[in-house]
């Protein structure tokens, strides 16, 4: 029994230290892992090449910020073993950037857990280190510049907003244009990584961030957008390490508030090194530090080239100050205010808005002024005096005005459209001559350029394109308007016209003559037939024949019945007949026509607001998005893309406007 035993034995012990051995394998990597520092948890800064070797700042990552032990500091340069010179940092300027994303991911409670953070982190970095804070969301903005002042870091990081949407790489850009180039620079990232609105790409980033030298410890914060792969990225570039939880841990008060105090203590674990190099090192050299801090050991490196060596910089106390540090570019201020508070550009071009829309609205409301009595008078005197009434010559206006107005008649006697102008005043009952009218336009072009850089302003491009497209509204929306208030009249008296033909031929059946019942229509009618007949009656009595005045009267409001009416009056006054009648006859003609094409606009109507609505949705939705989320629209104007976008659309809209215009035109 014992022979069989033994074997067995033999057999167990074997497979039993088979599994000792392989769970050993297993185990020795992890537990190695385990010993070895954390990646990241030691970095080196502002890295100078002396002509006796290297310096820089080392700065260990530990909790409750250990000090470092010199003595155990150890370098070794290309491999080699270099004599190490440990100095104070007490006299070094330190500048540390708190990246704060900002966006509309973080929410209510993110802002809360970024001030509570934030608090704790002015707590524990030491008092001589400079502290600034970027906020990160649709553009970045620097919350607060780079100072010792406790008191405006903490008002800067309660001031912050969730809002917009994320431009974490450009928000690195502007942090590290913050931090300068000089002393012991770092960056506190609190992200979860996503990017929506950038300029900049993740590679532009990260060559940014390994080129400056500044170190940087990354926080995420975990959403559903979260991207700890390009964190990841981020720590590495800066020579730094991602404090992360593996649940939504990551999101507690307690999480954030730990990783930024632990970010604030490493600055009570850093020291400057001086390690000496060979004479005969040379070229591109790899740099390895050991250290130890609070018992436990830290390792660093990074590569320098030996060939550049140059006197080492002097290293200067930073004097206590609540601004930017020195060498540090502050954001920029506005140096003076207009009145209101606000800036001059945006003063001047509200001011502008307003008096042209002033201007507008007077020009608009003026008729509404003037009694029925004046405007009769002044339809005679149109054609009875040759210069300005004593009433004009009274109130008359300043002699810049005047001169402005002597500028514009100017330029409107060389254009052959001034006629067509002319015409178009005279119908649309508007109180201007051609030269008033010029300067009308040319004041609305200067509201349209102020109106459009501001609204779009920002850098030169948007501003520029602003002014383009606001100088066209101002050259273009005149002319609209003029047109438009010019057919709403003219077709008011084509509505008009049969009741008035009808009032004329009751008038001739009770024994009045033609000028008499046309000096009742004069009387008694509604705008703008009373004024329009009044003017023919003028010319009349003055010399011109009766047929002539109504051939004016037709051209002046585009009146097509009227000149059928016209030659229905001259055929009757050659070759006789009952012209009450004929009027009559004319008038039932001229209702059935209105009752026709009425009908026609009831079954055109869907069709017309179809198109209105779909010409000024794009418009519209445009001045909204302006308004409501700017960033995101100027992307039309400053990317090659929108502007391919935007011109397409424009023609779309171009042609849309003029097919639809054709469809839903009737003529009767």
């Amino acid at each position: 029994m014992a022979d069989l035993c033994a074997p067995v034995r033999s057999v167990c012990a074997a497979l039993l230290a088979a599994g000792f051995l392989t769970a050993g394998l297993l185990m020795a990597p992890t537990a190695s892992a385990a010993r070895a520092p954390a990646p990241g948890s030691a970095s080196l800064s502002d890295v100078q090449v002396t002509r006796s070797g290297v310096s820089a700042i080392l700065t260990a990552l530990t909790a409750g910020g250990a000090k470092i032990d010199p003595a155990s500091v150890k370098a070794t340069i290309a491999g080699a073993a270099a004599p190490v010179a440990v100095q104070p940092i007490a006299r070094e300027r330190r500048v540390v950037i708190l990246l704060i994303d900002t966006s509309g991911s973080m929410g209510v409670a993110g802002i809360r857990t970024v001030v509570r953070a934030g608090n704790a982190f002015l707590a524990a970095v030491p008092r001589d280190v400079f502290v600034g804070v970027v906020a990160i969301s649709t553009t970045p903005r620097v919350a607060a510049a780079p100072t010792q002042n406790r008191a405006v870091a903490r008002a800067a990081i309660g001031g912050l907003k969730s809002r917009g949407e994320t431009s974490l790489y450009d928000g690195l850009a502007t942090a590290l244009t913050q931090l300068g180039t000089s002393g012991d620079r770092s960056l506190v990232l609190l992200s979860d990584g996503g990017d929506t609105r950038s300029r900049r790409t993740l590679a532009q980033a990260v060559a940014a961030l390994s080129a400056s030298g500044a170190r940087a410890q990354v926080v995420d914060y975990k959403t559903s957008e979260s991207q700890r792969p390009v964190l990841a990225i981020l720590a590495k570039a800066g020579r730094g390490s991602v404090s992360a939880a593996g649940s939504s841990a990551a999101v507690s008060d307690a999480f954030v508030a730990a990783a930024f105090t632990t970010a604030a203590q490493a600055f009570g674990s850093q020291a400057r090194i001086v390690a000496t190099a060979p004479p005969s090192a040379g070229g591109t050299r790899s740099v390895v530090v050991l250290a130890k801090a609070g018992g436990k050991t830290f390792r660093a490196s990074t590569v320098v080239n030996l060939a550049a060596r140059s006197q080492p910089k002097p290293s200067a106390s930073p004097t206590p100050s609540t601004g930017p540090a020195a060498g540090l570019r502050a954001p920029p201020t506005v140096s003076s205010k207009g009145p209101l508070g606000m800036g001059w550009l945006l003063f001047v071009a509200l001011s502008a808005v307003f008096l042209g829309l002033g201007a507008l609205v007077i020009v608009l409301l003026a008729p509404s002024f003037v009694s029925h009595h004046r405007r009769r008078v002044e339809s005679i005197e149109g054609y009875v005096s040759d210069g300005a009434s004593p009433e004009d010559e009274r109130s008359a206006v300043s002699a810049l005005s005047a001169s402005l107005i002597g500028l514009g008649e100017k330029v409107m006697d060389t254009r052959p459209s001034t006629p067509r102008t002319q015409l178009l005043l005279e119908r649309a009952d508007l109180p201007l001559r051609v030269g008033e009218w010029a300067v009308l336009r040319a004041v609305a072009v200067l509201v349209g350029v102020a109106g459009g850089v501001f609204l779009m302003r920002g850098g030169a491009i948007s501003t520029f394109i602003g002014g383009c497209l606001g100088g066209l509204v101002g050259v273009v929306l005149p002319v609209l308007f003029l047109k438009f208030a010019s057919s709403r009249r003219a077709g008011k008296f084509e509505t008009q016209l049969p009741d008035i033909l009808t009032l004329v031929a009751s008038s001739l059946s009770t024994g009045f003559s033609l000028l008499q019942a046309l000096d009742a229509v004069a009387r008694d009618a509604d705008e703008p037939s009373a004024k329009e007949f009044s003017r023919a009656l003028a010319e009349t009595r003055i010399g011109a024949e009766l047929s002539e005045s109504l051939d004016h009267l037709a051209d002046r409001m585009d009146s097509k019945n009227l000149r059928w009416t016209s030659m229905a009056i001259n055929i009757q006054r050659q070759v006789g007949g009952n012209l009450a009648e004929t009027l009559r006859n004319t008038a039932g003609t001229l209702r059935e026509r209105e009752a026709l094409g009425r009908h026609v606009k009831a079954l055109a109507a869907e069709g017309k607001l179809s198109a209105y609505i779909l010409i000024g949705l794009p418009v519209g939705l445009f001045l909204y998005m302006l308004i409501a989320n700017r960033s995101y629209i100027e992307l039309l104007w400053t990317t090659l893309i929108g502007i391919g976008m935007s011109v397409a659309g424009v023609i779309s809209l171009v042609f849309g406007v003029f097919w639809m215009n054709k469809v839903v035109k009737v003529e009767v």
